[in-house]
């Protein structure tokens, strides 16, 4: 894959946490920072999870956030969960407080987005920021040194409504795997064992 240009990758291949937690692990490496054969990240990770629990579709963020949060996964900062989201009313206060804490930091950005639709339900990683509320003709800042977003639905027409009359169970089958992808992928850099069950999965 070219990581320079979107990856996508469907939600439906049983093997798409995998897939995606190689393309996460490139751009990290690529990015310099160092695997766990050598001791300690060469810069702390924030994984910013943005988007909102008031609506389905643009709730795949927090609900990634709150997953992968329960890893506690050392030297891995998650920001925005259900309780504490980063939505459009607090992200350049989050990303001005982010800059402050941490310093130098290689930001994961994860966002919904709608698409067209050959491109629903999958999952897209790529290097460089995303810039969310785009669809919905939102002025917000760009943010991520790699950005990954779920397409929950299509775009074009009433995205706002779109968003909100998007499926609860595809939202979650995709946040399932965006984090058992992103958490693979951040044990390459930790010392932290990954465990047995973490690729079982209902969604499987």
């Amino acid at each position: 894959m070219d990581l320079d240009t979107k990856g996508y990758f469907r939600s439906d291949d049983k093997f798409a946490a995998f897939k995606i937690a190689r393309a996460v692990s490139e751009l990290m490496t690529a990015a310099g920072l160092k695997n766990k054969t050598e001791p300690g990240l060469k810069r702390p990770v924030v994984v910013m999870c943005i988007g909102t629990d008031r609506s389905t579709g643009d709730s795949l963020g927090p609900l990634v956030g709150d997953m992968l949060s329960r890893w506690r996964l050392p030297g891995i900062h998650v920001l925005g969960t259900l309780d504490e989201p980063v939505h459009a009313k607090n992200l350049e206060e989050v990303l001005i407080k982010t800059a402050y804490q941490y310093p130098c930091a290689f930001i994961v950005a994860i966002d919904a987005s709608l698409g067209i639709l050959e491109h629903v339900g999958s999952i897209s990683v790529g290097r460089g920021p995303l810039k969310p509320g785009a669809g919905l003709k939102k002025d917000l800042p760009p943010v991520g040194d790699m950005h990954i977003t779920g397409i929950v639905n299509t775009g074009g027409f009433m995205d706002f409504l779109v968003l909100q009359s998007t499926r609860l169970s595809v939202v979650m089958r995709m946040a399932d795997i965006i984090a058992r992808g992103m958490y693979m992928a951040f044990n390459e850099f930790i010392t932290l064992p990954i465990r047995d069950n973490l690729t079982l999965s209902k969604f499987n």
